[in-house]
């Protein structure tokens, strides 16, 4: 309402000079909205169908194609028996009520994907496992449902319009997806070898493209399919992800989903007169329609239940995806609008049909959110950390890499672990890409990289770099690659989910922040930090935070013979420095590495551990402060310290010494060596110490990895 006066305030404020009279202007603004909301819906379609990934229908499992298939069929078949018997033993209807109720039927049972899709991104669960398989199975059924209201208006055009007429528009119809295929999606890909990689698309083709998609919603709607047919199917002809399908995205994404698509919604809203339920109980064919609606929403519910169980889903995951994939939403509201605009239902078929789209869009998101968390599955019941480990077996490790700048520093971080044939590391390889263009995250095995969606093969100089690296330790390293393609605000997903799977001890980040050569800060990604945070929350085993200030991450390796590496940890109690001190152990079997160990003891008894965690650092440190360790290559000192400034202190007079240094996290453990630093503390993420060592006033070479132990569920 406020876009429509302020509209015909703008017109009239106009055209008045010109004797335009005000009845005119709000005329003129009511159609003008009506034409930018049916543009709206078109762009929006076309939108989803750039982001559509056709590839996945190929990677579809079992229980998503039983889950798609079922929950548009079932309902199908089940509402066309019911309204056989309804039509033929209880009520009466005209015979184009007879002809039009078969499309409303079909409408009835839709399970649009761009419905699940915006669904399940509100949730924050696209990555999930529930919500990978309702995107594959709402990509399936909406498939499924695309081709049969394809025939359903091909059916309807024959039977409202001349044969010469009907024939133009079947004709029209086949001619325009032939053209797409043959010609416009070759020009797509002409347009991506036009641009040079990493450059970005010239806006001249941006423009060329949208106005080829508005030109073909207004030929599509000349020849009796809809305005939205034509940008649909011009958007799956464009090829998912970067460059063009992410230039697009980020050309008219946001203008479409916050700006058109919200006049969309609110003019076929306000169509809705709740009125006309008065004339429920006379009118036959609104009787019907709300029967079918009841029926098809019961059956696709149920079919949605029994696929997932019959393929041994929980009951409650099962249940989840019924919900998920019986939402109806914007697309439903316009195929609602539309057969209220051309006639096909009268206004209270109209109102029942909008009070199902209002009714599920409500309750389904409320039940999804009470059955399922996605975070319960990485509850910490078995420890999966490193001080648990036994002395011989397999540090299984997860090594996040967002890009190649990362990539030295991890390297040199697993090669100072000492792996050997006695002691091996598994290292497993998560490269993390921006999810961009597309509408469904993608995970790619690059071990299985064969039966992936295209010939883009992601990650190269990624694989190549850790490839080099097992070489040079051929016998103590195993390597697994893996790429997702996912938002970043979803990648902890990812993250925990291969953890679990992989049942890794130790989750490798690496910090938002990286430093130039000179020690000053050159970039940040808050989006890095979130994710961060997302997995130190959820983690399945421990995570260590790998904050490179230049030095580890050189090129070449910095764990070489002849060369010495110094590598000091900082101990002041707790599970977080324990943990610390297990991955610290390794590197003690390295003789290039010089290990240091120092235990920060408070002079005063305030904030000391418990007990039972004064009696489980004495049994760590034991190995360490007797020397178990060859004496050239380890050293473990105990410095006294009052508080916090102290600490402060103690830590820049060392800093240079080492180069790398590892801490506890420790959030939220007081304790008198830390007093008074918490407060000024910028990255909680990090922990007092290791927030300290990043800060930017802490002019140190050392990197720094901050760990946090597993946390587990009775902690």
């Amino acid at each position: 309402m406020v876009l429509v006066f302020f509209m015909t305030k703008g017109f009239y404020s106009v055209l008045r000079y010109l004797g335009v009279p005000r009845f005119t202007t709000q005329i003129i603004s009511q159609e003008i909205l009506g034409v930018l909301s049916e543009f709206g819906y078109g762009l929006f379609m076309f939108l989803i169908g750039v982001k559509m990934d056709l590839g996945m229908i190929n990677r579809t499992g079992q229980k998503a194609l039983c889950s798609g298939i079922a929950c548009v069929l079932v309902p199908l078949v089940v509402g066309l028996l019911v309204q056989t018997k309804l039509t033929s033993s209880y009520f009466k209807l005209t015979a184009d009520e007879m002809f039009k109720l078969p499309f409303m039927t079909a409408t009835h049972c839709l399970t649009p994907f761009p419905v699940v899709a915006c669904l399940l991104e509100d949730l924050k669960i696209l990555n999930s496992e529930i919500g990978r398989l309702g995107m594959s199975a709402a990509l399936v059924s909406d498939m499924f449902s695309v081709f049969l209201l394809f025939l359903g208006t091909l059916a309807k055009m024959v039977e409202e319009s001349s044969a010469r007429r009907s024939m133009l528009g079947i004709g029209s119809s086949i001619g325009y997806i032939i053209v797409v295929v043959a010609i416009l999606r070759p020009a797509m890909y002409w347009v991506i070898r036009q641009t040079p990689e990493n450059r970005p698309v010239k806006k001249t083709y941006l423009n060329i493209i949208i106005i080829v998609v508005l030109s073909s919603g207004v030929l599509s709607h000349m020849y009796g399919q809809g305005f939205h047919f034509g940008p649909f199917i011009l958007g799956l002809a464009v090829p998912a992800g970067p460059p063009l399908g992410s230039a697009i995205e980020a050309n008219l994404g946001l203008f479409v989903s916050d700006v058109l698509l919200p006049i969309f919604v609110t003019i076929s809203s306000i169509r809705t007169d709740f009125l006309s339920l008065k004339y429920f109980k006379t009118d036959a064919f609104t009787q019907v329609n709300g029967i079918l609606i009841l029926v098809a929403l019961v059956a696709k519910f149920l079919a949605s239940i029994a696929a997932p169980l019959y393929c041994n889903m929980a009951f409650s995951d099962a249940l989840a995806i019924a919900f998920i994939l019986s939402c109806k939403g914007i697309v439903n509201l316009a195929a609602y609008t539309n057969f209220r605009d051309n006639q096909t239902i009268n206004d209270p078929t109209f109102v029942l049909a909008i009070t199902s789209v209002l009714v599920t869009a409500t309750v389904a998101p409320i039940a999804v959110n009470f059955l399922y968390d996605p975070s319960r599955k990485y509850a910490g019941y078995q420890r999966r950390n490193m001080m648990h480990l036994k002395p011989n077996a397999e540090l299984k490790i997860l090594a996040c890499i967002h890009r190649s700048t990362n990539m030295p520093a991890v390297i040199n971080l697993l090669d100072a672990a000492c792996p050997s044939i006695e002691h091996p590391i598994g290292v497993y390889v998560l490269h993390l890409i921006e999810l961009v263009g597309r509408a469904s995250p993608i995970f790619i095995s690059h071990e299985l990289q064969k039966k992936t969606v295209s010939n883009v093969s992601y990650s190269d100089n990624v694989i190549l770099y850790f490839n080099q690296f097992v070489r040079e330790n051929l016998g103590a390293v195993s390597l697994s690659l893996f790429t997702t393609i996912s938002a970043p605000k979803y990648m902890h997903e990812d993250i925990c989910t291969l953890a679990l799977d992989k049942v890794v001890s130790l989750v490798v980040l690496p910090f938002h922040r990286t430093w130039s050569i000179d020690g000053s800060v050159e970039s940040e990604d808050n989006n890095i930090r979130t994710l961060n945070c997302s997995v130190l929350d959820r983690a399945p085993c421990s995570v260590g935070i790998l904050v490179d200030r230049g030095y580890l991450g050189r090129s070449t390796s910095i764990v070489a013979p002849q060369s010495s590496f110094y590598v000091a940890i900082v101990f002041l109690g707790g599970k977080d420095d324990r943990e610390a001190l297990a991955f610290a152990k390794r590197m003690a079997k390295d003789p290039t590495i010089s290990l240091t160990v120092i235990r920060l003891v408070s002079t005063t008894n305030e904030g000391v551990d418990s007990d039972w965690d004064s009696v489980l650092d004495a049994e760590e440190l034991k190995c360490f402060r007797y020397n178990d360790v060859d004496e050239r290559y380890l050293l473990y000192m105990e410095e006294a310290v009052k508080d916090g400034p102290q600490t402060t202190f103690l830590l820049r007079s060392i800093a240079d010494k080492y180069d790398l240094i590892i801490v506890g996290r420790r959030y939220e453990v007081q304790s008198s060596q830390t007093v008074g630093l918490s407060e000024w503390s910028q990255f909680p993420e990090l922990g007092t110490i290791g927030d300290l060592l990043a800060s930017p006033d802490f002019n140190c070479r050392a990197s720094i990895l901050v760990v946090q132990q597993q946390r587990m569920m009775r902690q």
